[in-house]
């Protein structure tokens, strides 16, 4: 069986790595983080029994970033807030210590949404504002916001609604929720804004650099996963270009200066509303390996298992095993992935810093099967890394 090996061709070259680190992403559709972890652990202790292994799941900002959370030691905080259709959902955030772990995808994620169901032009953020406001209610001072997998193109109208603006039509009443109310916005008033948020630190985690608007914009790019139609990207992109022109007018020249800022198209251009917070943009991995203590445990660490659900050219754009990977390197630390699909060659493994990749693919052909048997099929794999790298 042929294994994607980026170093060299011996593939049965023996390590003497005594301390794993598993620091994988979820298998989106499969299998969470944590159960990544687990069933890895299982798979190289079937081979070398009382392994030492550190299991720290990962994530880029986007969905699973609180579970994330919660598996490094964070308390899991539950609140009802607005889904992005309005009706109330449970959502969670992270907290541990003044440091908050906010998804904005657990309240306005396209998770949220019945299946089958999009809604591009209505959905709204506002449950994520709650979230963030529950947050500063729980004493948070640093707020690290996950954003990414969401069901809304409003530009974060929703959100800062939520935290006490006020986005008004020609006749002093609120546009209707989601992108598409904005084409009718007259007037922006912040004065409302929740007053601790001037003294939180806030940062934008996310896995996208996208500004606001035009051909890389939040509507051109990410429109279509919401079931946005060529017709509805029109909409939503004038309407949003529309909104920043509004807010120009309330914030001054800061306000355009964010639309084309990176990150400012992230989850539908909720990076935007984030930054008029006074957000810092950084990548959501980077943030997430600060919070969760990545370097601590990598560290202790002779071998790094990472992974994701497909290994692909996007991986490789600021995913959760590429930054996993890119400071397992810098460290000196060999770096071996899983994956359900591998979509990259040798070559560029090598150049992300992944010595070898082990796609479940590989095990079984069958996708279906695969995605459905993905746990057993994992430890399965698992046993063949114990074997190559820890015989």
């Amino acid at each position: 069986m042929q294994v994607a090996d980026a170093a060299v061709n011996d593939t049965r070259t023996a390590r003497t790595a005594r301390r794993v680190l598993i620091a994988a992403d979820k298998f989106k559709g499969s299998l969470t983080a944590v159960e990544v972890a687990e069933r890895v652990t299982t798979g190289l202790r079937r081979v070398v029994p009382g392994l030492d292994v550190e299991a720290l799941p990962v994530a880029d900002g986007g969905d699973g970033t609180v579970d994330a959370a919660v598996a490094a030691g964070f308390e899991r905080h539950e609140v009802r807030v607005a889904g992005p259709l309005g009706d109330e959902v449970t959502a969670a955030f992270a907290l541990r210590g003044d440091t908050a772990v906010v998804e904005m995808a657990e309240a306005s994620g396209l998770q949220r949404l019945p299946a089958g169901v999009f809604a591009p032009l209505t959905a709204s953020t506002y449950g994520s504002g709650e979230l963030l406001r529950a947050a500063l209610d729980a004493g948070a001072r640093t707020i690290v916001f996950g954003v990414g997998g969401s069901a809304t193109t409003d530009g974060g109208v929703g959100m800062l609604s939520a935290l006490g603006a006020r986005f008004l039509d020609a006749e002093g009443e609120p546009v209707a929720p989601g992108g598409g109310g904005l084409a009718q916005l007259a007037r922006a008033d912040l004065s409302g804004l929740d007053p601790r948020l001037a003294s939180v630190e806030l940062v934008l985690a996310s896995d996208v650099d996208n500004p606001l608007t035009g051909p890389q914009g939040a509507p051109a790019v990410y429109g279509p996963q919401k079931g946005a139609s060529p017709d509805d990207v029109a909409t939503l992109d004038a309407a949003l270009a529309h909104y920043a022109k509004v807010l120009e007018e309330a914030i001054g020249p800061r306000a355009a200066q964010y639309a084309a800022s990176p990150g400012a198209g992230a989850a539908g251009g909720i990076g935007y509303g984030a930054l008029i917070l006074g957000a810092r943009f950084r990548p959501g991995i980077a943030v997430m390996l600060d919070v969760l203590g990545f370097a601590r445990a990598l560290e202790r660490a002779s071998l790094v298992i990472t992974g994701e659900g497909s290994l692909d050219e996007q991986t490789l754009h600021g995913k959760a095993p590429a930054g996993v990977a890119a400071a397992a390197r810098a460290a000196g630390k060999e770096v071996i992935a899983v994956c359900g699909r591998l979509a990259l060659p040798p070559e560029a493994l090598g150049r992300a810093g992944i010595r070898r990749a082990y796609p479940l693919t590989e095990e079984e052909p069958d996708v279906a099967k695969s995605i459905a048997q993905a746990g057993p099929i994992l430890e399965r794999v698992a046993e063949r890394i114990a074997r190559d790298f820890l015989g």
